[in-house]
């Protein structure tokens, strides 16, 4: 039995084509199956929005977001399984991290988060974006403090340090892939912080430590723990400046 391929071996141009060409089926598929899952479940529930106004609510949208995610990486989990006989965590680049590592790379991305806040606070925006919008409530705040702790540094981790650093390291060695995943996480963000650039900067500079992270360590285990890290403090820093989140607004609120 062989050595264990590395990602870079395993995943082609061909395969990242094949996500993007399913991206918008899984966009639709989400947002239309979970409308019509609302309004099948809407009268014995007793839900009083209607269909068309709901899509608009934060809990709704984070909801659709979940849907979109398990759809992405159940289309990867298949191409990994049935395409390349490979399991689909290690054909990424997971590798099991140690305690010490869990540790050590949680507070790592929590000093990271720190040190953005500080620049944030000697050059505070002047601007609002559309993420501070979706704090339109107390229970939309704690939904998406737990959804960017617990879900998505996980999910963006394997398809921006898992697939897309492995096609681009195969295309073009491990410092592009660093650069190249490090602008398309940002890109990523952009929608969010919108015409806010000391955010979009910032993020930038986070997704490139995320990057060289996974490029230097070849785990993708520890891109994934520095984001956690770094999420967990933003959000618990939100959940404090703004009274546990009694205050309306995100990240502008003061």
């Amino acid at each position: 039995m062989g050595a264990p391929l590395e990602p870079r071996e395993i995943w082609k141009p061909r395969d990242l084509l094949l996500l993007l060409a399913f991206v918008p089926f899984a966009l639709v598929a989400s947002k239309l199956g979970l409308m019509l899952a609302y309004a099948a479940l809407r009268p014995f529930v007793g839900w009083r929005a209607k269909v068309d106004a709901v899509q608009f609510d934060t809990i709704f949208l984070l909801a659709e977001q979940c849907l979109f995610y398990v759809l992405i990486l159940g289309f990867l989990f298949l191409l990994a399984r049935l395409q390349h006989q490979q399991t689909f965590w290690a054909s990424l680049g997971w590798k099991k991290p140690t305690t010490r590592q869990v540790i050590g790379y949680l507070v790592g991305g929590a000093e990271l988060a720190i040190a953005v806040s500080l620049v944030l606070m000697l050059r505070p925006d002047a601007h609002d974006f559309p993420l501070d919008k979706l704090y339109s409530s107390r229970a939309a705040s704690f939904a998406i403090g737990a959804f960017a702790i617990s879900i998505a540094p996980l999910v963006e981790e394997l398809v921006f340090r898992g697939l897309l650093f492995a096609v681009f390291e195969r295309a073009a060695g491990w410092r592009f892939a660093v650069g190249a995943t490090a602008v398309l996480f940002a890109g990523l963000h952009v929608p969010e912080y919108w015409p806010a650039w000391n955010h979009m900067l910032i993020i930038l500079v986070v997704g490139l430590v995320f990057s060289l992270a996974r490029g230097a360590t070849g785990n993708l285990a520890i891109s994934a723990l520095l984001h956690i890290g770094y999420n967990s403090l933003i959000m618990t820093g939100l959940f404090f400046s703004t009274q546990q989140f009694r205050v309306p607004g995100g990240f502008g609120a003061n």
